[in-house]
């Protein structure tokens, strides 16, 4: 086939280049600049090697939505964390500004123990949408444990204003008002968190702090002066 083709009398098969192509086997004779199938006789233009070539590599490609379902899938194995934080970079190098990747990536860092990286993630997620609650709370969150009590106060004020029956952002507004001295109105959100989790993971506590500032109030109050006796001589 291969001399018919050429015209040529036998080629030695050591000068033929054998190469894979589709399911079948295509001959590179010497001289040649294309591929030829020795079953059929076709010879394979170089386009069409081409061709296949960028639509396997397109193929190849994947989507930020598939690799944020890679990430979450990750995340929730155990020991996978790191591979989720990397795929989450990956979501965010194809699609920076999809809020839910920065603040999932935060979650994942945190859970790492990297605290700084984490509020760095949340930061980028309250830069690109300052209206999403859960990327203020997160924010305040670790701002709060990071001893940043202002600027804590401040995300976790906004994040109970955008998602005011998320019962866990006044759980932790109420414990930055209490470091910063402010027990009234820590008290107003102990009650907030009962009024939306009354049966929440943190229902006691909240309750034991609202006893303990209950009991502070009667200590405090002014003792009355005693009733003198009847028939004191007065």
């Amino acid at each position: 086939m291969v001399e018919r083709e050429f015209g040529t009398s036998a080629i030695p098969l050591q000068e033929l280049r054998l190469v894979e192509h589709g399911r079948s086997i295509a001959v590179m004779p010497p001289g040649a600049e294309s591929l030829l199938e020795p079953f059929s006789g076709q010879w394979v233009l170089p386009f069409e090697s081409s061709s296949d070539s960028k639509k396997l590599h397109a193929m190849s490609a994947r989507s930020a939505e598939e690799l944020f379902e890679t990430a979450i899938n990750l995340e929730s194995r155990p020991g996978m964390l790191e591979q989720a934080v990397e795929s989450y970079r990956r979501v965010i190098e194809l699609a920076p500004d999809w809020v839910e990747a920065h603040i999932n990536l935060g979650v994942a860092l945190y859970q790492m123990g990297r605290a700084d990286d984490a509020r760095n993630a949340f930061r980028a997620a309250v830069e690109i949408d300052p209206t999403n609650g859960i990327s203020r709370y997160n924010l305040g969150c670790v701002l709060e444990e990071q001893g940043e009590i202002e600027e804590a106060i401040s995300h976790l004020r906004s994040a109970a204003q955008m998602i005011p029956a998320h019962a866990d952002v006044h759980f932790n507004l109420a414990l930055a008002y209490d470091k910063r001295g402010e027990r009234r109105l820590a008290q107003e959100q102990w009650s907030l968190y009962l009024r939306y989790a009354p049966n929440g993971p943190w229902a006691e506590q909240a309750r034991a702090r609202l006893r303990q500032a209950s009991g502070r109030r009667k200590l405090n109050a002014p003792i009355p002066f005693p009733k003198k006796a009847k028939g004191s001589g007065e």
